[in-house]
């Protein structure tokens, strides 16, 4: 973990025409890189990003990682730091929402129905569902769905839902279970279906500054709210 926060620090300081005490370290889930990547540059401070599993960003922070902003894509991990008093006092806001797909390989022919496509011995890739956002939002549609006890031994766990988009992508799992972002943004994967919103709990991403940042993170969070930025998430496809 020592080593694991050296390497932060040194993205905190790290590249750009910007002064380093002029630069803010965002911790954001996985699934936003695409578009935090383009809203980020257009942002009023100079930005880095580091990107991984909503759960595995909150232990990091947990640990005295120096991020100051914090988006998670659900409210479950952003109330774990709240509830350790990791948060900045009245920072935290719901900025966005997504919804999950089935997808297949860009090559597959598509099935009648999506779990079809695993066939016989095909395995279901999404995110990790005992910790991480996407795989528990896509636990409760399988279990609303009366497939859970049919998939679970047939799992492709993943890191995030970026990993899983990829094991589609690379043809390593016939079928996966991910945003609609993430599908947009993968050329080598297409839609199976979208899954009902109403089979599981409302995808929220959810923004807060961390104790101790920089008025820069509460212009950094209001920049994320503004319509210039409302703008880019609605073109990559988020609500």
């Amino acid at each position: 973990m020592k080593s694991l926060l050296s390497t932060l620090a040194l993205l905190f300081a790290a590249t750009g025409s910007a002064p380093a005490q002029e630069r803010m370290l965002v911790f954001a889930a996985a699934s936003l890189k695409t578009v935090l990547d383009e809203v980020n540059a257009a942002a009023p401070p100079t930005v880095a990003a580091s990107y991984a599993a909503s759960s595995a960003l909150a232990r990091q922070i947990e640990a005295g990682a120096p991020a100051q902003v914090f988006i998670s894509a659900d409210r479950d991990w952003m109330d774990y730091l709240d509830r350790k008093n990791l948060l900045a006092p009245k920072s935290r806001r719901d900025l966005l929402g997504n919804r999950l797909v089935w997808i297949i390989p860009a090559t597959a022919a598509p099935p009648a129905d999506p779990l079809q496509a695993l066939g016989a011995n095909g395995r279901l890739a999404l995110a990790d569902p005992r910790h991480v956002p996407a795989g528990k939002y896509a636990k409760a549609a399988l279990e609303q769905l009366d497939a859970w006890d049919a998939v679970s031994k047939r799992l492709a766990p993943a890191a995030n839902a970026r990993a899983a988009l990829a094991l589609v992508a690379r043809g390593e799992a016939p079928l996966g279970i991910v945003y609609e972002t993430d599908a947009r943004a993968e050329s080598k994967v297409k839609l199976s279906g979208r899954i009902d919103p109403a089979l599981h709990p409302a995808i929220v991403y959810s923004g807060a500054a961390l104790r101790g940042a920089t008025p820069q993170a509460i212009r950094y969070l209001e920049f994320l709210a503004s319509a210039k930025a409302r703008a880019i998430f609605e073109k990559h496809g988020f609500r």
